[in-house]
């Protein structure tokens, strides 16, 4: 199949392909016109793919999970090293999120005190 096909088959970009192509996540052959052309199989594999980053991982987490992309990757218990790399971009998460929390609060604290201020002096 084509990369346009490969595209809408799995809810993707063309763009995005060519991108995890480019990571080594994925692989096609180029016909004789230089199109890429993509086994049947890579739609499983793009499929977990776009799971695993949905989940929070990022393209170099999931090319821990090379060896079990073409199987069901949401059913399939991790491996030790696949459990690590999701514990650590687990914790990577929180400190964001934390750090973003922080900002907020400190936003709303600045927001609060001008607003009373200004029905004070309004």
């Amino acid at each position: 199949m084509r990369i346009g096909e490969l595209a809408r088959a799995t809810g993707t970009t063309a763009r995005a392909l060519r991108h995890y192509e480019q990571a080594g996540l994925i692989s096609s052959e180029r016909a004789s016109n230089g199109y890429r052309v993509y086994d049947e199989r890579a739609v499983v594999r793009v499929r977990n793919i776009r799971h695993l980053l949905s989940a929070g991982l990022t393209l170099d987490d999931v090319r821990v999970f090379l060896p079990c992309l073409d199987g069901d990757v949401a059913a399939a218990p991790p491996s030790d090293k696949g459990l690590r790399v999701a514990l650590e971009r687990l914790a990577v998460l929180n400190e964001r999120i934390a750090a973003q929390t922080e900002a907020r609060d400190r936003l709303e604290s600045a927001l609060r005190g001008i607003r009373s201020e200004a029905v004070r002096t309004g």
